[in-house]
């Protein structure tokens, strides 16, 4: 009798059935699904983080491209002599009142009483400090906004008058992207109109008038650098106010490719909302112009400080702001402003 030995093979019905047992069970000799499936989940985890690099990657390629575009932009607006003329005059300005007030008023410490900007005239002969607030009181009326509409008029409509808007579009930055840059070029300008006022108002300040503490208009007295960080304040204020009307200024520079029609435009709305301002039978309208709220800075002179007249201020800016960019967003996005 012999003996078989080694494995013996299986044929036949029971022969498929053991393949077909071995397929199902994973990782099985008969089936390659636990290789498979091992495989998938192992290589699941890498190429998540690769697509998340990738991402990352990409959202830091369009950052530092639209910063550069930003730099861009800011230095032409900087560097051209018209931007750099309209500052220096807005420079001047606080020197000249300041010497019309140091001659023709003398330093006696005197202040108007009441609010308002004829009250802060009369207190910066008494202080250093209140030629600033002076000197942005009377320019917010008329001048500031003139040389905040002479950028933001010219921020689109210049390019487009001048062909040049047509390659900034072909860049892979977008549209809304490059409107974006637009406006925080402005706000920007606004930033640094508004700073140079106080800054020559304060330098000015220092050498014709006295300094030591600040009396309010409420008639409580802070010290110097208490009224330094008021004055930082104002000019934070003064500045939204001034980009609100940024906003106005550029949205009517994308419905024209003639920059001196956007800025002449905007200088055309702000005269008259400041006639229907001075018209006491429109009362119930001011509190909706925007250059209504342009001199609410004067609630920081008192103590407490007057944050509710201003916080509606700020929601005034910020509505027409609203508005205005929504306007120039759809005229910008949505037709052909370079022909």
């Amino acid at each position: 009798m012999s003996t078989v030995s080694g494995p013996v093979p299986v044929t036949g019905a029971a022969g498929d059935a053991a393949g077909t047992a071995d397929a199902a069970v994973p990782g099985g000799p008969g089936g390659a699904g636990g290789g498979a499936a091992a495989g998938t989940a192992g290589g699941a985890v890498p190429a998540a983080r690769a697509a998340d690099a990738v991402t990352a990657v990409r959202a830091a390629g369009a950052v530092r491209a639209w910063l550069r575009l930003l730099g861009s932009e800011l230095g032409m607006i900087f560097r051209r002599p018209r931007n750099l003329a309209v500052l220096a005059v807005l420079a001047a300005v606080p020197v000249l009142l300041g010497l019309a007030l140091r001659l023709f008023t003398g330093v006696d410490g005197g202040g108007g009483a009441g609010g308002g900007e004829l009250a802060i005239l009369g207190r910066v002969t008494g202080n250093a400090l209140f030629l600033a607030f002076a000197a942005l009181s009377v320019l917010v009326q008329f001048m500031l906004p003139v040389a905040v509409s002479v950028v933001a008029g010219d921020s689109v409509a210049g390019e487009a008058g001048a062909g040049t808007l047509r390659y900034l579009l072909v860049a892979p930055a977008g549209r809304a992207r490059l409107l974006a840059v637009k406006y925080v070029g402005a706000v920007v300008f606004c930033l640094a109109a508004v700073s140079t006022v106080v800054l020559s108002a304060l330098l000015t300040g220092l050498a014709l008038f006295p300094v030591g503490p600040v009396t309010l208009l409420s008639g409580a007295t802070v010290p110097f650098t208490d009224g330094l960080l008021r004055m930082g304040l104002v000019v934070l204020y003064v500045a939204a106010g001034m980009a609100a009307l940024a906003a106005v200024s550029l949205a009517i520079s994308t419905l024209t490719e003639v920059a001196i029609g956007a800025i002449a435009a905007t200088v055309v709305l702000v005269v008259a909302a400041q006639v229907l301002r001075a018209i006491p039978q429109l009362a119930d309208l001011q509190p909706y112009l925007l250059t209504h709220w342009w001199t609410g800075f004067d609630g920081v002179l008192r103590d407490p400080v007057a944050f509710g007249d201003m916080g509606r201020g700020l929601l005034v800016f910020a509505a027409y702001t609203a508005v205005a960019g929504s306007v120039a967003w759809a005229r910008f996005t949505g037709r052909d402003v370079t022909c």
